[in-house]
């Protein structure tokens, strides 16, 4: 194993850590973390996490949410929300179908990082994308940021269980589907009932494989149009 790799792997090992928040606080400025969920869902938002840490009581076990049990997540999202400084936002599946999954990206990070108590000086951002390009703040790209960083870190887990509860509260009224599991992500179950039921109204319509579904059903209905159109 070369030694770069090494080292990706033993910061994974260890977790996220303070490191650029402290660099940045030194300068005097306000730090806040910003990341992402739901990109690859089917239904449902895209929902944007913003956090801004008290660097004396970073919440212990804090790691990008995807690597985290529910109820995990669920103790340290309480954890931030009394600690912290956190917000999210969001748009709707109607809306990204609109606009589009990148503008949706960038207006929902917007929304979150406008929804903080304080105005960020510099905004961490996990990836290579500046999701706030253009909306007046100073970013900072980190590839596997939630690997490397707390405040992007405890973004993640807030995005995830405000939109996890979400989904989870939409399936009594969608029940094929198995949104309550899947939160919308393409699991068996999901595809299962797409196939047999078609889409719902939080489907994403915009998306290739729900688009594929409504086709022949349109088919069929501008077919029934035709044949029972008075001549």
């Amino acid at each position: 194993m070369t030694t770069a790799r090494a080292s990706d792997r033993r910061r994974h090992d260890r977790g996220p850590d303070a490191a650029i928040e402290a660099e940045i606080h030194a300068e005097g400025m306000v730090v806040a973390g910003l990341d992402e969920v739901g990109r690859g869902a089917w239904a449902g938002p895209v929902t944007v996490g913003a956090a801004i840490l008290d660097l004396a009581a970073v919440p212990a076990g804090l790691r990008d949410s995807k690597q985290l049990r529910p109820e995990r997540r669920q103790v340290l999202d309480r954890s931030l929300r009394d600690g912290a400084e956190v917000a999210t936002g969001e748009v709707a599946h109607t809306e990204l179908d609109r606009v589009g999954l990148a503008t949706a990206l960038r207006l929902a990070a917007a929304r979150a990082v406008a929804a903080l108590p304080r105005r960020p000086d510099v905004v961490l951002i996990d990836g290579s994308v500046d999701l706030l390009d253009g909306a007046g703040y100073r970013t900072r790209l980190l590839i596997g940021g939630d690997d490397r960083s707390c405040s992007i870190a405890a973004a993640s887990i807030v995005a995830k269980v405000h939109r996890d509860a979400w989904m989870i509260d939409q399936d009594p009224a969608h029940r094929p589907y198995g949104f309550a599991a899947n939160k919308g992500y393409p699991s068996p179950q999901h595809r299962a009932a797409l196939a047999e039921h078609g889409p719902c109204d939080l489907h994403r319509r915009s998306w290739q494989p729900i688009r594929d579904l409504l086709a022949p059903r349109q088919l069929d209905l501008d077919g029934l149009e035709r044949a029972t159109a008075p001549s």
